[in-house]
């Protein structure tokens, strides 16, 4: 489980993650000489020797491999050499024109002219087709190497070896780990015998007694001081929160122990007694002890009962204790293992041997994966009491670990007990070292979004809804992905392979587009649209304001200069990036017919837009009817326009509707608009004193304009009343309901005051008939005679 984790950090650190070899980088600076290609062909032609032979083992394939990344690096570097100078002349060449068909017609000077530039091109050229032809020669070889490379891993891998199960074969196991006891006990022997050994020992045996009181206090009681030092700090501290305080306190958890078991390394090393095998077997148990104190640490991290808002929620603290423990023996077994590695390769154990006594610790492993899946599924029941009909994607996660888990640890027991050595170890530490990373990226995930929560002072629930620590985790999930690539034995040449390639880029036509051309494009870019916001900003507070063109203008103006600005960000940013898009236009030219048919409808939105910026038909604030919508311009986009309407509800029109339909704007250009009001009175009322009151109540009202004055019109006898009507020129026409609302008032208070009646319908209903409508007098039924 820890030595990917190491291995990560150097693809992190080492500069063997860009390069295959360390001189690489200074190769890079330079194109290569005549003297390097030399030396470039005899490294070619011993690596195609042992990529045939194939009799290389797979450690000299590897050393081979990095070599010719190395120059496979320098290749890369030199197709750029005198580019610039390449460019201009292919330029000074296209200038002097197309060679004429017939041959003739053609001045001497230019025809000298050109062939002295042609033979400064092909010159200039030289260097890099040379190159060309030797990157594609190093990649291939590197390509071939990498198959054997697998193929090997892949032999390896399915090779049917010596079940462990065999009887006979556990007497060998036996006579191999004690042969290996009596040996590491005969040299300490040896040595003891010695009198100079014996007073070394006499001399070192006070340190060697401090060492060993400071190992046995710290491995027994650091964990235990730890716990109480963060108890401690969360009483005294009151502004960090107490999980921040508990995980930077949990550190000393594996700090402490750790340096005690530092201390009694150096304590069996102190005396000088061990011989070589003791030595290998003491070097490797802080490896060993480190593994034991990680997976405790993990395990404390994340089972812990009755947690709200980690990944493990609502556990039970029978279960969180299990898993805490379960955490601790699989460390053990991880280090287990790994001793008897580090052994069996010095020792030179035979294939029977190594079965029988890998096998014990195979089994340890999956038993204790077994349970382990046991746990999280218990854990993702009790969750799943409080949860949704559909389960959320964590408990899903969880649900898809144990099965995987439990799978695993049931057929690498099996395919350990049936010989496929190999296969079963894996399968089963791969899963350790799988459960150690995801269970560290939850560690680590809640950690940074108690720090956010802390740092941008949010609640708990707050920080849970919150966007920057979901981006975190899932950067922190996709840097683990290498970690996890290792631990399922993939090659760190593989991963640098990976990288290379994507550093190198795709071809598309003759231009090559790499992630740098890519960063450099969204810096410039980005770049450019901050300066166009911040232009924009300037211009419409600042500048356009103390103009006097109106606000329609001012917002077209703006849009405009936002999408000009944008235009040309993304052309400095082409250019910038050194983008080639001569090469890219047949196949533009034939993506865009396909855009043209599928994406007509947005394209005519977009120009619609345009048309509106530029013509401003409508505006911002304007009183609009389009389409049976009614209301006010609230925003023009490139694609639509929002219509806010008398019910305050949007209202989105594209714009090719604004454009190619029928608009009535209320407001453009003036606010000036006409409000009708028709009046009706009682038949037997003077018209002529209705007329002049309506005038002169229409003339009070200081919304309605005097030039030209209102007119009051008879327009004819209705059913019911007398028909007048008030027409009015209002100074602003969006307040024509309340002026009319105020008119109406107005009227019905006059009306009153001089006694005009305003009608209102009445019918009278005449019955032909009416007799019919009686009800009909019914015949009395005879009683029946009594008998006599």
């Amino acid at each position: 489980m820890l030595r990917p984790l190491v291995l990560v950090l150097v693809l992190i650190c080492g500069t063997g993650f860009f390069v295959g070899t360390n001189h690489s980088a200074a190769w890079a600076q330079t194109s290569p000489t005549i003297a390097e290609f030399a030396d470039w062909e005899k490294v070619a032609e011993r690596a195609e020797t042992a990529l045939e032979d194939q009799r290389a083992s797979s450690a000299a394939l590897e050393g081979l491999r990095a070599e010719l990344a190395g120059w496979r690096a320098l290749f890369q570097a030199a197709q750029s050499t005198n580019s610039a100078r390449i460019l201009t002349l292919q330029q000074q060449i296209s200038v002097l024109g197309p060679i004429p068909l017939d041959g003739g017609g053609e001045p001497k000077e230019i025809v000298d002219r050109r062939a002295a530039l042609n033979m400064q091109l092909a010159t200039l050229q030289a260097p890099k087709l040379s190159a060309e032809e030797a990157y594609s020669r190093a990649d291939g070889l590197i390509r071939e190497a990498d198959v054997i490379i697998r193929e090997r891993q892949t032999a390896l891998l399915l090779a049917l070896g010596p079940s462990p199960l065999n009887p006979t074969l556990w007497i060998h196991a036996v006579h191999g780990i004690s042969g290996t006891s009596s040996q590491i006990a005969a040299e300490v022997k040896t040595a003891w015998q010695s009198e100079a050994q014996k007073k070394i020992v006499r001399e070192r045996l006070p340190l060697t007694l401090i060492y060993l009181v400071v190992a046995l206090v710290l491995i027994f009681r650091g964990r235990r001081w730890s716990q109480r030092l963060g108890g401690w700090l969360a009483k005294v501290s009151k502004f960090i929160p107490d999980r921040l305080i508990s995980f930077i306190v949990s550190i000393g958890q594996i700090i402490l122990p750790m340096i005690g078991i530092l201390a009694l390394t150096a304590a069996l090393f102190s005396p000088g007694l061990l011989g070589f095998r003791g030595q290998i077997l003491v070097s490797e148990l802080p490896v060993f002890g480190l593994g034991i104190l990680v997976a405790l640490w993990l395990g404390t991290r994340l089972f812990q009962p009755g947690q709200t808002g980690g990944f493990l929620q609502e556990m039970s603290a029978p279960l969180a204790l299990r898993g805490r423990r379960l955490s601790g023996w699989l460390g053990a077994v991880w280090g287990l293992n790994h001793l008897l590695t580090r052994m069996a390769v010095y020792e030179d154990y035979s294939a029977e041997t190594s079965a029988v006594l890998h096998f014990p610790i195979i089994l340890l492993g999956g038993f204790f994966l077994f349970r382990l899946a046991k746990v999280l599924r218990g854990s993702s029941q009790d969750d799943n009491a409080n949860a949704p009909a559909e389960l959320p994607f964590r408990l899903r996660i969880i649900n898809l670990l144990s099965k995987g888990l439990t799978i695993i640890a049931v057929a690498g027991v099996l395919l350990g007990a049936i010989g496929y050595l190999t296969g079963a170890l894996g399968l089963i530490f791969p899963a350790m070292g799988t459960v150690a990373l995801l269970a560290l990226i939850v560690v680590l995930s809640g950690v940074m979004r108690d720090a956010y929560g802390f740092a941008s002072g949010r609640d708990e629930q707050a920080t849970r809804d919150a966007l920057i620590p979901v981006l975190l985790s899932l950067v922190l999930t996709l840097a683990a992905i290498p970690v996890a690539a290792l631990i399922w034995g993939a090659r760190l040449s593989d991963l640098t392979e990976l990288w290379a390639r994507f550093r190198n880029g795709f071809q598309v036509g003759d231009s090559r587009i790499s992630p740098t051309d890519f960063l450099t494009f969204a810096i410039v870019f980005a770049v450019g649209y901050m300066l166009t916001r911040m232009l924009q900003a300037a211009l419409k507070t600042s500048v356009l304001p103390k103009t006097k063109i109106d606000p329609g203008g001012q917002n077209a103006i703006v849009s405009g200069l936002g999408y000009v600005g944008i235009f040309l960000a993304a052309i400095i940013g082409i250019s910038t990036a050194g983008i080639d898009l001569s090469s890219l236009a047949i196949v533009a030219g034939a993506l865009s017919v396909g855009i043209g048919f599928g994406l007509q409808n947005i394209v005519s939105n977009f120009v619609s837009g345009i048309i509106l910026l530029i013509e401003r038909p409508i505006a911002e604030g304007d009183w609009i009817e389009v389409g049976g919508n009614m209301g006010y311009v609230r925003d023009i986009s490139v694609r639509s326009t929002r219509i806010e309407t008398f019910d305050r509800t949007d209202v989105i029109v594209p714009n090719s509707d604004l454009v190619s339909g029928t608009v009535t704007n209320y407001t453009r250009g003036n606010l000036i608009g006409r409000a009708i009001l028709p009046v009706g009175v009682a038949y037997g009322t003077d018209t002529h004193k209705v007329e002049a009151l309506l005038k002169e109540i229409a003339t009070a009202h200081p919304m309605v304009s005097l030039n030209p004055p209102p007119s009051v019109h008879f327009r004819g006898f209705g059913a019911d009343s007398l028909d007048f009507e008030i027409r009015a020129i209002l100074r602003d026409v969006n307040f024509g309901l309340s002026v009319k609302t105020a008119l109406n008032h107005e009227i019905a208070k006059r009306f009153v005051e001089e006694g005009i009646e305003i009608p209102f319908a009445q019918r009278d209903v005449w019955l032909r008939n009416p007799e019919v409508l009686q009800p009909k007098p019914t015949a009395r039924k005879k009683a029946p005679k009594k008998p006599a």
